[in-house]
């Protein structure tokens, strides 16, 4: 009996890792918030939702405060660059306005001013590249999380769908395990109609190792007996066609030789030397063995007809099966009626599966959620909007610090020139240094704003990935969920049809992952026995009362008969009638002399004499020649025949008194077999018969157990769900959203350095109102640059 798997639903694609091209920003990412904040899942959070503690609780901020620390000095960092930066700012420009702070337009010439210049030039453009780097990842995670946003509702709509395919899937296996049960059903069936052949085929199979022996046996014997009473029967037709060819070729013989014998005396002396003494018949056929009486003793037997016996006790095995189906008509009937009540007993187990009750709630829950999230799409993505806007904007805030800072390295760099005094450098060079002192003046207007934007979102992803994803990755946020009971006071497992089950989150996820059978994940065992529900006794119990009502009776059959096996007896004798000896026959000469060589005899004197006596010896050896021609014709073709006759019998009959004494034995073991067996082969036939047929419900039993236990409900989609929820949640909204703070803080943080690099190249760059002044031998004389043999300066105001 064959029983078809279970085909597994076909599931959509499951949402997949969108970090690519941005695993090196996640990962410092990930690293800094690792050193923000090291400690593992906090404690307190289970024991303040179960209510063990209170907001009040002096130790409970103690220990938030303690958790927090690292996000505390953070916002402490922050807090002091928001008020600092604009206060530094207002201090630098109105220290700029008293000519303090670089405000003088006055540069000393030294030795190394060159080397100073091409430093900071070198500074400015590293600190600027690191700006664009930072400002390029923030642009692109501004991006990502956009088209992320758009990309978590379609991983939510075909994760959810891959829950409804897997709980719809679950009354479909059931009812695919039940609609199962026709197999052995109709297995039966067709069992309980070829009763006959099933159960008759089981009796005669155990029988045909006995009986089939003697019918070989006595069949072989039966054709070796025919084949020998057709060849003595031809060697008694050989014989007497013979005997009466040996007569006439005598009587043929005397008559020429008395001729011969007169023609010789009236020759002269010269015939005295031959003689007709040998021209005589010396075979004697009459030697042939007696055949009559063994033919007798065949014919004794045939007349018994033993073929015909044999052929009835084959026929009454052959008969088995038909006598077995007219025996078990009415239990056939009866059974066949049992099957349906077994149909419905088997139907029955469907609702012994309690979850099969909530399947429809929970796809109807599932579906709500699926509408409520549907209907904020469209909300979520205009506020997405908003925020996508926000973030560009802040993106070129910082692309306008980056430009100016790259126009003025671009212009400064062009337009100086170095042997020009600095008083007088001109104007695209003059105009770099602005493009710098412009960078740093907005740096210090909007540094403070973007880092209290930068201050905001870090406290709102840093904890959302340090309280969720970075537990929900390590397992310790289903712990969580197991500790504070939230999910059971939502989804109550009792619902679920378990008691006192000790499934949890972390169990559940853990045996949905290696897509374990809801059965073992659920403890469903602890509620329904399987043993229980599916003992074959309460299924079969019917039809295995009825089936033990057969009485099947096969009745014994007689392959010899008494006076048959007497009449082979005799006939199996070895030194008896049959023991027939031809070696003599086979080696009779026709005549004495060879007739051919004494008809040359003839010729040879009718050669040497005188007519008439040569006429009449020629004739006479002519008349040797015809009678030996005769002979030649008329007695080969029996001989020959009664020459095969007897190679036949020589093969035939030792075969006979073995053949005879092995069907008598195998006759008798088979008679005394059937006698003391037959009924205990019988029953143990209906036995096993009864025993195969409650076999093929056993078989579907062990299967439906089998199957429900291990393949039916595979809840790898739930194990999904939750890594769906964790690839959307995580590394499609929370990954970029940090992503896009990180980089934003890491151009907030680098402004302080370009502020400092671009207010000192700045003057490099610049026109500057007063010059170096250099006196040499009481002479005065205004240098741009220092000379190659430094002299120090002396500053002078010019007029």
């Amino acid at each position: 009996m064959s029983l078809t798997n279970l085909t597994q639903p076909d599931y959509l694609p499951q949402p997949t890792d969108p970090s690519g091209g941005l695993q090196g920003l996640f990962a410092m990412m990930h690293s800094f918030l690792g050193l923000v904040q090291p400690n593992p899942f906090p404690d307190f959070l289970p024991r303040l939702i179960s209510r063990n503690t209170t907001f009040q609780s002096p130790d409970f901020y103690k220990e938030v405060l303690t958790y927090q620390a690292g996000f505390l000095v953070c916002i402490v960092i922050g807090v002091l660059f928001i008020i600092l930066m604009p206060l530094v700012g207002l201090c630098f420009c109105c220290c700029r306005c008293c000519g303090n702070c670089g405000g003088r337009m006055y540069q000393k010439q030294k030795q190394h001013t060159g080397c100073r210049r091409r430093t900071f030039f070198a500074s400015v453009l590293v600190v600027t590249i690191i700006l664009l780097a930072g400002d390029i990842c923030a642009y692109v995670s501004n991006n990502r999380l956009s088209q992320n946003v758009d990309k978590s509702f379609r991983a939510f709509n075909s994760t959810m769908d891959n829950l409804h395919i897997f709980l719809h899937s679950i009354p479909q296996e059931v009812d695919f395990i039940i609609d199962s049960s026709s197999v052995p059903i109709q297995q039966t069936n067709a069992s309980l109609l070829d009763i006959g052949k099933g159960l008759g085929g089981k009796i005669m199979s155990q029988l045909s190792g006995q009986t089939d022996s003697v019918l070989d046996t006595a069949e072989q014997l039966l054709k070796v007996i025919d084949i020998t009473e057709q060849e003595l029967k031809n060697i008694n037709k050989s014989a007497s066609r013979l005997q009466e060819l040996q007569a006439e070729l005598a009587q043929n013989l005397s008559a020429l030789r008395d001729n011969i014998s007169d023609t010789l005396r009236d020759c002269s002396q010269q015939c005295n030397h031959v003689s007709v003494e040998g021209l005589d018949v010396v075979a004697n056929f009459s030697m042939i063995p007696d055949v009559q009486h063994p033919l007798k003793l065949i014919a004794n037997m045939t007349r018994l007809n033993p073929n015909a016996t044999l052929v009835e006790a084959k026929n009454t095995l052959n008969k088995i099966p038909e006598k077995i189906s007219e025996q078990a008509k009415n239990v056939v009937s009866e059974g066949q009626a049992h099957l349906g009540s077994i149909k419905e007993k088997i139907v029955e187990l469907r609702s012994r599966l309690p979850i099969l009750d909530t399947m429809g709630n929970v796809s109807e829950f599932l579906g709500d959620i699926t509408k409520k999230a549907d209907a904020y799409e469209p909300d979520v993505k205009v506020y997405d909007d908003y925020r996508r806007v926000v973030g560009i904007c802040l993106c070129c805030l910082v692309l306008l610090i980056i430009v100016l800072n790259a126009l003025g390295l671009l212009c400064g760099a062009c337009g100086l020139d170095t042997q020009a005094p600095p008083t007088k450098r001109g104007c695209l060079s003059n105009s770099g240094g602005d493009f710098l002192m412009a960078g740093v003046g907005f740096s210090f207007i909007f540094a403070w704003l973007l880092m209290l934007l930068v201050l905001l979102t870090f406290l709102v992803g840093g904890n959302m990935y340090t309280l969720l994803c970075r537990p929900w990755a390590t397992g310790h946020f289903l712990q969580f969920l197991d500790k504070s009971g939230l999910v059971s006071e939502f989804v109550p497992l009792g619902s679920l049809g378990m008691k006192d089950s000790n499934v949890t989150l972390t169990s559940l996820y853990k045996d949905c992952k290696s897509n374990d059978s809801l059965w073992n994940t659920l403890h469903l065992g602890e509620t329904v026995s399987l043993d229980d529900s599916l003992n074959i006794s309460k299924y079969t119990q019917d039809i295995d009362s009825t089936l033990n009502k057969l009485n099947i009776s096969v009745n014994s059959t007689e392959f010899l008969t008494e006076d048959q096996m007497s009449s082979l007896k005799d006939l199996g004798i070895k030194n008896g009638l049959l023991n027939l000896n031809f070696t003599s026959v086979l080696q009779q000469n026709l005549t004495q002399i060879n007739l051919s060589a004494f008809a040359e005899q003839l010729d040879f004197l009718a050669d040497n004499t005188s007519s008439p006596i040569s006429e009449q010896l020629l004739n006479q050896a002519n008349r040797l020649r015809e009678i030996e021609s005769w002979a030649k014709s008329s007695f080969s073709p029996a001989i020959q025949k009664l020459n095969s006759s007897i190679q036949q019998l020589k093969t035939s009959l030792p075969q006979i008194p073995e053949l005879v004494n092995s069907t008598l034995i195998q006759a008798k073991e088979v008679t005394r077999f059937m006698t003391q067996h037959l009924e205990e082969i019988v029953k143990n036939a209906t036995l096993d018969f009864i025993h195969n047929v409650l076999d093929y419900f056993k078989v579907y039993l062990d299967w439906v157990k089998g199957t429900i236990t291990g393949e039916a409900a595979r809840c790898g989609p739930v194990a999904w769900t939750f890594d769906a929820a964790n690839t959307i949640v995580c590394s499609y909204i929370v990954d970029a959203w940090n992503a896009f703070w990180f980089s934003l803080g890491w151009c907030t943080i680098f402004l302080l350095p370009s502020v400092i690099l671009a207010v000192r190249l700045a003057k490099f760059y610049r026109r500057m109102r007063m010059d170096d002044i250099y006196e040499d031998n009481g002479e005065t004389m205004e240098l741009s640059r220092p000379p190659k043999a430094f002299r120090m300066p002396r500053p002078e105001l010019r007029k």
